[in-house]
């Protein structure tokens, strides 16, 4: 499961169209924006929630929004002073609420000494309660920058990765994207990423309609499923010609016809060798960081022994794939009874839409 379109990212409810659920609602369906993120928590407090009355103004706009087929998924920024604590505020806040997702936006203080512990605290603590709940890390969009912080820590329980890749004082969110990118598939675990651009104004820079344009075709050209924004009520006040580019940008909810990267994780996911094999030309090659293997018997036996010894009952993932035409670059994950996988990479080389040159690299961790 995973997002797919456009969604923005709701700070503060009185600041979106006044407050107004319905008006909020029928905005975003304008916009055909397929999801909403709304801020549900801050460290140990609920928020959105009016300080005078303690009413909480989520309910009723989650539900206008869900009445217009929109998901609603709510997140948290969190501090890490107090992991269990928080992670019981995530828990309390997504079972009431009942949203679609979660994310947690866990920033500056966890490259303070000490905050992998709370991180890897908060978020067992958080997983363990809300097992089938989708769940994302908000963060920094260059980990190269950020050696302190835990990225692994936080990935190791999510199920998607929602980089900020704010393009400040530049114009260039395509490139920046593509950085991030790659700069992610170096960190394990990888998990698919669905990106945040700048749709804010932020003192005397602000971002342009090609910005907008550019970092939306480079989502899809790298075969994203969705893409955010920052943030609804900046945007709406200050921008409002980027909040048409955005609504004018048809991204259809409707998933694609599969492409041969996603039919052979499927595939792998049968645990057939003769299934994955299908894939491959009879003369194919299939490289290994200890052998190369020539033709479709080879190649089944290694699958044979892939699927019964190495990773027996496993559930594997797709992280990313980008190329197209004869090229495909994957990304991939797997969880079985004998070990994990966190860094799965493998290229393809493709003729007629079969495989014929296969060069994957993987390490088990158990």
């Amino acid at each position: 499961m995973t997002l797919r379109g456009k969604g923005f990212f709701i700070w503060k409810i009185p600041n979106c169209e006044n407050g107004d659920p319905a008006a909020i609602a029928t905005v975003a369906a304008q916009a055909g924006l397929s999801h909403v993120l709304i801020k549900i928590a801050d460290g140990v407090s609920s928020y959105n929630v009016d300080l005078t009355t303690g009413v909480d103004l989520v309910p009723p706009v989650a539900q206008a929004l869900r009445a217009r087929n929109i998901e609603v998924w709510g997140w948290h920024y969190i501090y890490g002073y107090d992991p269990i604590g928080e992670a019981n505020k995530a828990i309390q806040r997504m079972t009431t609420l009942g949203l679609d997702g979660y994310v947690v936006d866990a920033e500056a203080e966890f490259k303070e000494p000490g905050k992998t512990a709370a991180a890897t605290t908060f978020m067992t603590r958080v997983r363990a309660d809300l097992p089938d709940t989708l769940i994302a890390l908000s963060s920094y969009r260059y980990p190269s920058y950020h050696p302190q912080f835990p990225f692994s820590a936080f990935l190791e329980k999510c199920d998607l990765n929602m980089p900020q890749v704010y393009w400040l004082l530049a114009h260039n969110p395509g490139e920046q994207l593509v950085r991030t990118l790659n700069e992610y598939q170096a960190i394990t675990p990888i998990r698919p990423i669905i990106p945040t651009g700048s749709a804010f104004k932020q003192n005397t820079w602000l971002p342009t309609s090609a910005d907008m344009l550019d970092f939306l075709q480079t989502a899809r050209s790298l075969n994203m499923t969705a893409a955010n924004f920052w943030e609804w009520a900046n945007c709406r006040t200050n921008l409002p010609e980027i909040w048409n580019t955005i609504k004018e940008y048809e991204w259809s909810v409707t998933p694609p016809p599969l492409d041969i990267a996603q039919r052979y994780i499927q595939a792998l996911n049968t645990h057939d060798p003769s299934q994955v094999v299908a894939f491959y030309l009879p003369a194919a090659l299939h490289v290994t960081s200890a052998r190369t293997l020539t033709g479709i018997t080879n190649i089944r036996n290694w699958y044979s022994n892939l699927f019964s010894t190495v990773l027996p009952n496993a559930t594997f993932t797709l992280a990313s794939f980008t190329g197209s035409g004869n090229t495909r670059y994957l990304s991939w994950t797997a969880q079985s009874s004998a070990g994990n996988v966190l860094n799965g990479s493998d290229t393809f080389g493709l003729l007629n839409d079969l495989i014929a040159y296969h060069y994957t690299f993987f390490t088990v961790s158990r």
